[in-house]
């Protein structure tokens, strides 16, 4: 391809955009290409049936504590008929069928804002990019999982209408049976016989709710290996001759090892190996604590030449861009005519970088033989983990093959590929096997934190109290064109939107539009440059942009002198579910008006198709420190595929935001990171966390993510509630200062 150029994308016609629109254009088919086992048979993509009646589902996300094994096979055995004691989940192979373009639109369309959705689409799709994030697996794999479980289930009820002399239309499924009056055969006898029958023109799917799956609670699949032990992770894996390893990386991306004490860390019993690297050391031994240990004694030496990083520098970047002029990136009416010659309300927020604080740190366990490469790793991304392992060994994707393994925890860690470059480099220089594990001091000085963010929101309000205008610039890090930038070098969209103008990002900018119905409204990005690696965490930019939103909204309603809930709800008319549940978590959680004193506050925000409520009950301990007593939420997530994985869900959210917004936050001094132990995040215990209700509004929309809904809306429900508790305004996340 020749050199893509912004003169010769733009003029119609021009060679790149004649090879663009061609490359899209090009017809594709993809096949199918699920593995089977002696007596299994495969129904496409997603489905296998074994001889012994286990129905095993092919999940092409990745489990990290969110239910997806469970909730996507209940998708596909709903539809299906099956018992669901017979179903069972494997990974689903790297393939274009299985990308996941919402996902991938979530995390990096608003790097290449100017190239058209279907472009996009059609680039990732092609590049099989597999992405368990932004609360996209229900919402992008609900509509195939039921086609695929259809598909099963005609062939099937084709397969004994044949045996039966009748009308397949005639037969139906039921607890793994394909039934027709009285008679009755085991899915087991028929797959075989199936998988050569064809499907009609048009697929039925089931209707009514009699007999359903779709809406049970039905019982975890991950949930018995986790408790009995049986459950697999990276760190369970042992391949003959194996040996471990830890790595001690430079603080940043920049950084460049000067020099290790080899000699010193050879004493260690246990150490096989000493593996540098431009930017990083490993020791390999015959257990990983005596691989950690002797880091230690490499006491390794890195050089930086870029910018010092720390707390200050932050903020002095967050203040230059807001100073600077930013991109518009959503607009109603004329915000300065409105705000002209008027009495207007200001206020400032700050968020600061969040933590990850994932349980299971980055690992992988890589084998080199026959000029292949098996990797066994925990990542949200295996297709970009593959290509990163190839691009770091020379070779190409095609000798590279990833076993994804379930995930303990990440919330949005594992989607970076770094552990798959270094032990795919150990493994090519060890010729044994190796299994890679960063420690946790490691991981939390690596972190790929949530960007800290800076807020500089305007009002102004009608003598009735209604806002009239309303404005937020908001200053931050281009998170999704860094993601874009680290985890797909090589992409031919990057090469595209390089020669294009500019702008906002998507990514970094999502949830800060107001749901509110406002007559005049402008949000502004300022992008903030600054030395510090920002990544995606569970609840995304909306965690800090609903704390900006929701918290200003109390401030204008106390300016307007109105009862906080009453003051939302009234401009809600253009999003009745919202207004629905705060109606609902206000009646649920007795709201008292969030007046003085009562330690009440309130917040809302929708986010993946989804709306929630949160009411959170807050005070100042004896040391000064905000403690949360109490969170109620209404939750408005269209149809629940499994009530019980949704409210796991949305505890876990509120917990976890809860972490965020009273916990510590990121810190940084002469370019390194302070907190390094997991003791230091201050995250809620069983003995100090919250009381949490939940509630689910019954809807019969299609489903919305649940995955990141429950993190937004807490940390300004926590801020207005300690508001209301003490008379003083928090406006810094994590809420530990007034200011």
């Amino acid at each position: 391809m020749p050199a893509l150029t912004r003169r010769n994308l733009l003029i119609s016609g021009g060679v790149g955009a004649g090879l663009l629109v061609a490359w899209a254009a090009w017809p594709r088919t993809y096949l199918p290409h699920l593995a089977t086992a002696p007596g299994e048979t495969a129904f496409g993509a997603y489905l296998k049936i074994g001889r012994d009646g286990q129905v095993i589902v092919a999940v092409p996300q990745v489990e990290h504590g969110q239910g997806v094994y469970t909730v996507l096979a209940q998708i596909v055995a709903d539809e299906l008929g099956a018992d669901w004691r017979t179903v069972g989940v494997e990974a689903a192979p790297i393939g274009p069928l299985y990308a996941n373009t919402l996902g991938a639109e979530t995390l990096f369309s608003g790097a290449f804002t100017h190239i058209p959705k279907g472009l996009r689409e059609e680039a990732w799709t092609r590049d099989a990019l597999m992405l368990t994030a932004g609360s996209t697996s229900v919402r992008r794999f609900e509509a195939p999982l039921r086609e695929a479980g259809a598909a099963a289930r005609v062939l099937l009820c084709k397969a004994a209408a044949r045996r039966w002399d009748v009308a397949w239309e005639e037969c139906d499924t039921d607890g793994g049976f394909v039934v027709h009056n009285a008679q009755r055969l085991r899915f087991a006898e028929l797959a075989a016989a199936a998988a050569s029958e064809a499907l009609p023109d048009e697929l039925p799917l089931r209707l009514g709710e009699d007999g359903r799956l779709s809406g049970q609670s039905l019982p975890r699949l991950d949930v018995p290996a986790k408790v009995d032990g049986s459950a697999n992770f990276v760190a369970d894996v042992r391949l003959p001759d194996m040996v471990f390893a830890s790595i001690r990386q430079g603080p940043r991306a920049t950084s460049r090892l000067l020099s290790v004490n080899t000699p010193a860390a050879e004493k260690v019993r246990g150490v096989v190996a000493v593996v540098e690297h431009e930017r990083w050391v490993a020791a390999v031994a015959t257990s990983w604590w005596s691989a950690n240990r002797a880091l230690t004694a490499l006491a390794p030496r890195f050089a930086d030449d870029g910018p010092a990083l720390d707390d200050a520098a932050i903020l002095r970047a967050l203040d230059a861009a807001l100073d600077a002029p930013g991109y518009r990136v959503a607009g109603a009416g004329d915000v300065s005519q409105v705000f002209r010659a008027a009495r207007l309300i200001e206020a400032e927020y700050v968020a600061l970088p969040a933590l990850h604080g994932a349980v299971e740190t980055p690992a992988a366990t890589a084998q080199w033989q026959n000029q292949r490469l098996e990797l066994w790793i925990a990542t949200q991304a295996p297709s970009l983990a593959r290509a990163a392992a190839a691009e770091a060994i020379g070779v190409a994707q095609g000798q590279v093959i990833v076993h994804p393994m379930m995930v303990g925890g990440s919330f949005g860690a594992a989607l970076e590929p770094d552990v798959a470059r270094q032990v795919a480099i150990l493994a090519v220089r060890l010729r044994r096997p190796v299994q890679l594990m960063w420690s946790r001091g490691e991981a939390l000085l690596q972190d790929r934190v949530r960007a800290p963010a800076k807020a500089r929101m305007t009002a102004r309000l009608a003598a009735n109290g209604a806002i009239l205008g309303w404005q937020a610039k908001i200053a931050v890090a281009a998170t999704g064109h860094d993601m874009a930038a680290r985890m797909m070098p090589d992409s031919l969209l990057r090469r595209i939107s390089g020669v294009l103008p500019g702008g906002g990002d998507g990514y970094a900018m999502s949830g800060a539009v107001p749901a509110y119905r406002l007559p005049a409204f402008a949000v502004d990005h300022h992008p903030a440059a600054m030395a510090l690696t920002t990544g995606h965490l569970r609840g995304g930019a909306d965690g800090y942009t609903a704390f900006f939103t929701e918290c200003f909204l109390d401030e204008l309603a106390q300016a307007a002198g109105s009862e906080p809930m009453s003051y939302r709800v009234g401009m809600l008319g253009g999003d009745p579910r919202l207004a629905r549940c705060l109606t609902t978590v206000a009646a649920l959680g007795g709201w008292g008006g969030g007046i003085a004193g009562s330690g009440q506050g309130i917040a809302c925000h929708a986010v993946a198709g989804s709306a929630i409520a949160v009411l959170a009950e807050a005070q100042v301990d004896d040391g000064g420190r905000p403690r949360v007593d109490r969170l109620v939420a209404a939750v408005d997530c269209g149809r629940a595929i499994n009530p019980d994985v949704v409210r796991q869900q949305i505890e876990g959210g509120l917990i976890f935001g809860t972490g965020i917004a009273i916990g510590r936050g990121a810190s940084y001094r002469d370019g390194l990171a302070q907190v390094r132990m997991f003791g230091d995040l201050q995250s809620p215990t069983l003995d100090d966390a919250p009381e949490v209700t939940v509630e689910l509004i019954a809807s019969a929309s299609d489903p919305g993510g649940v995955s990141d809904l429950g993190v937004p809306a807490v940390a300004p429900a926590i801020a207005n509630a300690l508001h209301a508790a003490t008379g003083v305004r928090r406006r810094t996340l994590p809420l530990r200062s007034s200011s």
